[in-house]
């Protein structure tokens, strides 16, 4: 266990972002699932729009690599296209 008030502070900090980039990156999951299983165009690009945000704001706060966010926009948008 922690011996200084620092690092006690740390590790309630640490804690409190760690459940929050866990339910914003599970939040992003549920709206890409959301997104490969419509099946209507309108509806599916409204969807990507609001998806790559919820990406380029993961990465940009480095929740997931930039390249990853990257990848799966692309895969993404190649499947809204093919609809």
């Amino acid at each position: 266990m922690a011996n200084h008030k620092s690092a006690l502070k740390r590790i309630k900090s640490d804690r409190a972002k760690r459940l929050r980039n866990r339910y914003q990156a599970k939040t992003t999951r549920t709206f890409i699932k959301r997104l490969k299983h419509s099946s209507e165009k309108e509806e599916a690009q409204d969807l990507l729009k609001r998806v790559s945000g919820m990406l380029d704001k993961l990465a940009k706060r480095n929740i997931i690599h930039k390249k990853n966010a990257s990848n799966k926009k692309s895969k993404l948008a190649k499947h809204v296209n093919s609809l």
